[in-house]
């Protein structure tokens, strides 16, 4: 890398941390070992996360920063940093993860298989991760399962790699409770719980169906709003919940969950268009901002867009806020490949809390400021 190369980086680092300080109202950074696809929340101040590399991967419990935490008196607290609580290693990669509600424990997937593997995050009396079983999937895979859970008693969780495969089960005693009855082998690119017995199984085609555990009745299914081949799709929180679709090619579709076949509105984002994974894409709603939903995957910023304003009739859209921390503070001139978001999620209740990771294993949990406001 050449000094005058080198001199341009360093101006950009400094843009952007002088931009920051009035851009965010926290910002803290982690580095891992090895870069994660898995950020799932076990608690409302502890997140797991998980390698998935060919090989041998940890599974990590990790607390948010204290300073981040506390609502009162910042300056007071001095621990900026995560902190691993409890840990533990998988023989394979995790490409899947989801905690199981109101349990210590989550359950896992892959990638390569329908199979589950079961875990057992620890007490307070140890700091260890362990496996304590798995579960057979129902289905040849070769892009992994998906995962929902709710709370109940027993724990149960709803699984399936493609829509055809989909299934509840009983953790305690693998017993299959549900089954989602299509003709469809489309594989699926999410699961969601919508309610207590509702959810949602959405593929990669597009197709979303809505089923209910409760009957055996077939589910609604809605096709794809559009042409493109490729959609991710998340739904928000009850009572009024909305879906989005998001195809490859930026186009952003919201529905009613009552009427998945029509659009409540749509937009064209800006957002690049040709992501290195599908796996590695991720849109969602902000569970505490009406309107709101955020997008990664598809460059190296996390994007967040307002769709309070859009209409049924098709428009341009620009992003709300955009950050760009993973892929301004990984710039080292040296040839390397570009860093890009493997996965964000938002705090549960805190409105404008986000974490998301990277390619270069890097964390960052991060409070915005709405420009609107500034």
């Amino acid at each position: 890398m050449g000094e005058t190369e080198a001199v341009e980086i360093d101006d950009i680092l400094d843009d952007w941390f002088i931009e920051s300080l009035k851009s965010y109202k926290d910002l803290h950074v982690y580095q891992l070992e090895h870069p994660t696809q898995i950020i799932e929340w076990t608690s409302g101040k502890t997140v797991c996360v998980a390698g998935y590399s060919s090989g041998k991967n940890e599974i990590l419990e990790l607390r948010l920063p204290l300073k981040l935490l506390a609502d009162e008196k910042k300056s007071l607290c001095a621990e900026r940093d995560f902190k691993v609580v409890h840990g533990g290693f998988s023989e394979g990669p995790v490409c899947c993860l989801t905690h199981i509600p109101g349990t210590r424990c989550v359950v896992t997937n892959d990638g390569l298989t329908s199979d589950l593997q079961l875990w057992d995050l620890g007490a307070d009396d140890t700091d260890v991760i362990r496996k304590t079983g798995s579960l057979q999937g129902t289905s040849v895979s070769q892009a992994g399962s998906r995962i929902a859970a709710r709370l109940s008693s027993p724990p149960q969780v709803l699984h399936g790699a493609q829509s055809s495969s989909v299934q509840l089960t009983q953790l305690g005693t693998g017993q299959t409770l549900y089954r989602l009855e299509v003709d469809s082998t489309e594989p699926l690119s999410s699961l969601k719980f919508v309610s207590e017995t509702a959810f949602l199984a959405s593929c990669c085609d597009g197709t979303v169906y809505l089923a209910d555990t409760r009957t055996s009745a077939p589910p609604q299914a809605s096709p794809p709003p559009g042409e493109c081949a490729l959609w991710w799709t998340d739904a928000s929180a009850a009572p009024q919940c909305s879906v989005i679709r998001l195809s490859s090619s930026g186009q952003a579709v919201v529905s009613d969950l009552r009427n998945l076949g029509g659009a409540l509105c749509r937009a064209q984002l800006d957002v690049q268009t040709s992501p290195r994974k599908p796996e590695d894409v991720t849109v969602a709603w902000a569970p505490a901002l009406d309107g709101c939903f955020s997008v990664s995957g598809l460059s190296g910023l996390v994007q967040i867009y307002d769709s309070a304003g859009w209409r049924a009739e098709p428009q341009d859209a620009s992003p709300l806020f955009q950050h760009a921390g993973h892929s301004v503070s990984s710039q080292h001139g040296d040839g390397s490949a570009p860093v890009f978001i493997t996965t964000h999620v938002w705090h549960p209740e805190r409105p404008r809390t986000v974490l998301s990771a990277a390619s270069d294993g890097s964390i960052h949990v991060w409070d915005w400021v709405d420009p609107q406001t500034n």
